[in-house]
């Protein structure tokens, strides 16, 4: 578990980190979400103790993790997956990592072949591909078999394959019992791997809330209807609160608000109208999270192709 109390982080005049509190809970996956300069690789610095805190605290599993006697059983992190000698081989790198707790070789072997490395192993880090140096960092996450990992961008130049592996794991992980805590701008990836959501603006909190409560900070959902009889759809759906909008490009195509699928699929149903979809709209993750930040970002780009909202199927 990983808890941040009153957390402020100052550099000078700028204040990173804001009187920050939130609690990373075991068994599963969080997503720590925020535009750039919010604050998020600074908490992170904070909480593996790299940087110390203005105000407040960070501790991981009850205690500040230097105070841990095995820091990297505890803790597992990626910040920065290039932070290894160039000239250093995978397999020498993370056993001069695993020598510092006394981690056994085989442990070293184990993480390699997790992470797909196994056969690069011996060759030097530094001729490694973005994706190749990821995965290192994440083997050098897991090295201790920690009860908590906590890793930034993770899917940082990996591949379709990579991706999908390391959504994967991250989900097992926390089926283990695990804390499992992610940042990452890649709202899509966010969206399919994280079960709750901490997002911070500016050094401040935001939200702290499960998937299904960000979902509900969306827009009022929609239905989209596709039929044929645009006139009987709304004589039909005709009550207080139910509003069908046309799409105007499309005239087979409406909008429905304010009523569930499956009350106007039975709807249409009774009164015999040729109905040719019926889809639920949900406002992206990648559109409630810049509504939610619009006031926290630093820099605004301008332009025709910046909406600031995405309509998805469900």
């Amino acid at each position: 578990m990983i808890e941040v109390t009153s957390l402020t982080k100052r550099y000078g005049e700028t204040v990173a980190v804001d009187d920050l509190s939130f609690t990373v809970r075991p068994g599963i996956v969080t997503g720590f979400l925020g535009p750039n300069g919010a604050g998020k690789s600074t908490t992170m610095r904070v909480i593996l103790g790299l940087d110390n805190p203005s105000e407040g605290y960070a501790t991981v599993n009850g205690r500040q993790l230097a105070e841990h006697a095995a820091p990297l059983t505890e803790l597992g992190a990626l910040l920065e997956a290039k932070a290894v000698h160039p000239q250093r081989s995978a397999r020498n790198h993370l056993r001069a990592l695993a020598a510092t707790t006394g981690i056994p070789d085989r442990r070293v072997d184990e993480v390699l072949g997790m992470v797909g490395l196994d056969e690069v192993a011996n060759g030097a880090a530094g001729a490694f591909s973005l994706g190749m140096g990821q995965r290192l960092g994440i083997a050098s996450a897991l090295l201790g078999d920690p009860e908590t990992v906590m890793l930034d961008e993770p899917v940082n130049g990996l591949d379709p394959e990579g991706i999908l592996w390391i959504r994967n794991l991250l989900k097992e992980l926390a089926a283990e019992g695990r804390t499992v805590f992610v940042s990452s701008h890649l709202m899509s990836e966010m969206a399919l791997t994280a079960e709750h959501f901490i997002i911070i603006g500016r050094g401040r909190l935001i939200a702290d809330v499960s998937a299904a409560e960000l979902a509900a900070m969306g827009p009022q959902r929609q239905v989209l209807v596709r039929t044929p009889h645009g006139d009987r759809l709304r004589q039909v759906l005709a009550a207080d609160g139910v509003q069908v909008t046309g799409d105007g490009g499309r005239p087979d195509v409406f909008y429905v608000t304010g009523m569930e699928s499956d009350v106007i699929g039975r709807r249409l149903l009774e009164d015999g109208i040729e109905l040719h979809e019926l889809t639920p709209q949900h406002e992206s993750l990648e559109g409630i999270f810049m509504g939610l930040t619009q006031d926290a970002v630093q820099y605004h780009a301008h332009g025709a192709h910046s909406s600031a909202t995405t309509r998805q199927a469900a």
